[in-house]
């Protein structure tokens, strides 16, 4: 069954189903359950990490152990926070283990992912990135975690909280001194300048701290593959 056919097989099948399927040897499920998600999942992971092939091993490893656990899954929680959870996790553990590592330049193609939207300078949008990924690597990591499920990927307090397994009121004390931390790096993308058109110059949309860094692939563009996690069926090549 192709990717398209199995996604046309399970429209009306919710995550939690897919879930159970694939538990109960449904070969396509997994498949189509990392379908829906990966996009947001694999954003999660590259603005944690900031390095794209650290993010693609984190991500990898994330699938391998929910295509592995999702017989214990107790839905306790959706299907989404139980991923993003095995995600975070998965990239927090990578990023504590190269805390005590010389510090590794974001990778050079990184801007090169994405055209820049229309009306926008490309010099413009790549500093804006560069910038904040830049940023983001001088917290810590629980700290980074916490602000890129809030303020860029628009979780509520609550359910980041739920994703990490800690209080509510440590998702805000850790948010709240990241962006202390962040704002005098991050002060000069709120601020229009030469050459900069209205919306393009970082401001982060209402509610939001930490100007976005649009990792989303395009329509069309597919995900990067997780450094060998395979879509369809959810296992690995």
């Amino acid at each position: 069954m192709s990717t398209e056919q199995a996604g046309t097989a399970y429209t009306d099948v919710s995550d939690a189903d897919l879930l159970a399927r694939h538990a109960g040897g449904d070969p396509h499920a997994f498949g189509e359950l990392v379908r829906r998600h990966r996009d947001r999942l694999w954003a999660v992971a590259l603005r944690t990490l900031g390095d794209r092939e650290e993010a693609a091993d984190a991500l990898q490893d994330a699938l391998v152990s929910a295509y592995r656990a999702a017989g214990r899954f107790e839905g306790r929680s959706a299907v989404t926070t139980w991923l993003h959870r095995i995600v975070v996790n998965a990239c927090l553990d990578r990023a504590r283990r190269k805390a005590a590592r010389p510090a590794v330049p974001l990778p050079e193609d990184l801007d090169q992912r994405l055209p820049a939207p229309v009306q926008e300078d490309p010099a413009i949008r790549g500093e804006t990135r560069e910038t904040v990924l830049a940023a983001l690597a001088t917290l810590s990591a629980d700290q980074r975690a916490a602000l890129v499920l809030v303020d860029m990927e628009g979780y509520p307090v609550d359910e980041a909280a739920q994703i990490l397994q800690v209080a509510s009121g440590t998702i805000k004390s850790r948010c709240a001194r990241g962006r202390a931390k962040l704002l005098p790096l991050v002060r000069h993308l709120r601020e229009p300048g030469p050459g900069r058109p209205p919306g393009a110059n970082g401001n982060p949309e209402a509610g939001r701290s930490v100007p976005s860094t649009d990792d989303r692939p395009r329509a069309g563009e597919p995900t990067p593959d997780a450094g060998g996690t395979s879509m369809e069926g959810g296992g690995t090549r």
